[in-house]
């Protein structure tokens, strides 16, 4: 199998890690694959996203990558995959690299050759811009030391909220020792981190937003990606129910609410049924819940405004810098306020919309 047969194989392997929320695929020439746009700390990158080695020994009941689903094989050599990524960087403009792999065996011996290769892309080939280095469940303390010294951001998929879950999920992997214990030292280390979780039906939306808080607040972590349950031809859950986009939304939109909102994970009790968040977006439900009466636009500061519908952070701030009263909605469209949304929750020069709970 020559290099970019390889390429194909792995970098389809990969897709399921995820960059972000809303991933765009790049089409190219050679149908190479692998290639997306995604967010990254202050840019959008175009990445290459791939497995170091698709052949897993592990035998997660979700994964297309485990032992007992057939596919086929492949796994690169560092120096392969150091001279594919060069020429991706030189001639397609891909200027950051998302590396996982399975876990064929011996995780560290798999984590050497992602090292190996990253090393090479950064030395011999002097690549200095984005690399997402993926820990696998089990590497050694100094290895991952070692990743975190190549990487711009590192991960590891704790992919259940809690070991309960996960035991569902795997008969194999060790929810504490292998994946927690890892995130531990990566905390340890001052690393950018992010992590994945899948919405299945084993879990509930508090007990995922349960698992978001703790890890927001004790391993310090960057983001939480959502990946909605897609089931997979030849593993045990192939005629398992798929996870609901709707739901991963939802979760999405608290996650956003958590970080950038400084909202409280709660606050969301209130609007759950059954310990599962409402279909509708969580911060109007919210709003319809607590809002008994209108806000003035002018007079509210900004914890107020940001909890209005409609109103997001850089609005909340333009509002309460605005040199200028607002007395039209016409102006805070101009400010960057969703109208439409905001209309039922404030007054502008004392006239307002009916609440939604006065029709």
């Amino acid at each position: 199998m020559n290099i970019l047969e390889k390429a194909k194989v792995l970098s389809k392997a990969g897709h399921y890690d995820s960059c972000g929320p809303k991933m765009c695929e790049v089409n190219i020439s050679n149908s190479l694959g692998g290639i997306y746009h995604a967010k990254t700390e202050h840019e959008t990158c175009r990445i290459f996203k791939t497995l170091m080695d698709n052949n897993c020994s592990f035998d997660c009941k979700y994964c297309g990558n485990a032992n007992n689903c057939t596919k086929k094989k492949a796994k690169y050599e560092p120096k392969e995959l150091g001279t594919l990524f060069n020429y991706l960087n030189k001639n397609l403009q891909v200027n950051g690299l998302f590396l996982s792999s399975a876990v064929a065996g011996n995780p560290d011996k798999v984590t050497e050759k992602m090292i190996e290769s990253v090393k090479l892309i950064r030395t011999k080939h002097r690549f200095k811009g984005y690399v997402h280095f993926k820990v696998l469940p089990g590497t050694s303390k100094e290895l991952v030391k070692q990743a975190s010294e190549l990487s711009n951001r590192m991960s590891i998929n704790i992919e259940a909220p809690n070991k309960d879950i996960m035991t569902e999920m795997s008969n194999c992997k060790d929810y504490t020792n292998d994946i927690m214990k890892r995130q531990r030292w990566m905390t340890e280390l001052n690393q950018n981190q992010t992590t994945q979780v899948i919405i299945n039906e084993f879990s509930t939306d508090k007990q995922v937003m349960k698992m978001m808080d703790f890890e927001y607040k004790e391993m310090n972590l960057k983001r939480v990606y959502f990946s909605a349950f897609r089931p997979v031809k030849g593993t045990e859950f192939e005629n398992n129910t798929p996870g609901s986009i709707t739901r991963e939304t939802r979760l999405y939109n608290v996650d956003f609410l958590l970080r950038s909102y400084n909202y409280k994970t709660t606050e969301f009790k209130e609007i759950m049924d059954n310990d599962m968040l409402p279909r509708e977006d969580p911060k109007l439900a919210l709003a319809k819940a607590n809002f008994d009466s209108p806000v003035d636009i002018n007079e509210s500061d900004y914890d107020e405004l940001i909890r209005v519908p409609g109103i997001g952070p850089k609005t909340a701030t333009r509002i309460i810098h605005s040199k200028q009263k607002i007395t039209k909605y016409e102006q805070l469209h101009k400010l960057g306020g969703w109208i439409k949304r905001a209309k039922p929750f404030i007054t502008i020069d004392g006239k307002r919309q009916k609440m939604l709970s006065e029709y």
